[in-house]
């Protein structure tokens, strides 16, 4: 712990890493890992939702996201894991609801998008059967899922609320991690098993995959597209 504090004198994007180093570290010391804790201690220490959320990577995942709802014609997009809306800034949904599982995150959020009556951010505890939409998405959250629980649940309620498409941006493999806060999962098993009325569109691989000398700039996560099926191709 005392070699990552003396990181954190480094530069902005060090510093930054550093700290979520030092959050990991901690919660690890403090017991079993939660989720949910983490992230709402995180947006508490002043970071933000991760390198994925800005640059190159927020370009292209809002180039990727803008791209289909414009060309299926999406009318309202529900968000699971809406972080800290720096990603939602270069999005273009006609209609959006943010889900959060840190309060701390959605009450800034609330207030960057006061003066757009087309967004709302609802906390995670607070979802109901009202809040559906056309395209349900995840971003950038999946492999952050550490709790098996957490795992089930997040993705039933990411599939349950749409009703005509998911957009999954995550890894999709068994591979190990050395952090705390993510857990690699080979998330389209659990969608096979439990969601057959979903049908794979396809894949968009990322144009800059992972990298370990530039993590900033780089990922180990692509998309993935989901149509339900009409009732009557249900099987």
């Amino acid at each position: 712990m005392e070699g990552i504090k003396r990181i954190v004198k480094k530069t902005p994007v060090v510093r930054n890493i550093a700290r979520g180093m030092m959050a990991m570290l901690a919660a690890r010391q403090k017991g079993p890992f939660n989720s949910a804790d983490y992230w709402e201690r995180r947006y508490r220490r002043g970071l933000n939702s991760g390198a994925g959320s800005y640059n190159r990577l927020a370009m292209f995942k809002a180039e990727t996201v803008n791209r289909f709802v414009a060309e299926h014609e999406v009318a309202s997009v529900i968000e699971f894991g809406c972080g800290d809306g720096s990603q939602l800034k270069i999005a273009d949904y006609p209609a959006y609801i943010g889900v959060d599982v840190a309060q701390t995150v959605l009450d800034a959020t609330r207030e960057m998008f006061s003066r757009d009556s087309n967004k709302t951010f609802v906390h995670t505890n607070d979802l109901g059967p009202q809040h559906k939409a056309e395209l349900s998405l995840s971003l950038d959250v999946v492999y952050h899922l550490v709790e098996e629980l957490v795992f089930e649940q997040y993705m039933s309620q990411l599939f349950d609320a749409a009703t005509r498409f998911v957009i999954v941006y995550s890894s999709n493999n068994h591979r190990e991690s050395d952090s705390v806060h993510v857990r690699h999962r080979q998330f389209t098993d659990w969608i096979e098993r439990n969601r057959p009325e979903f049908r794979q569109l396809g894949v968009t691989k990322n144009p800059y995959p992972e990298d370990v000398r530039d993590l900033d700039n780089t990922s180990f996560a692509d998309f993935y597209f989901f149509e339900r099926l009409p009732a009557t191709d249900q099987a």
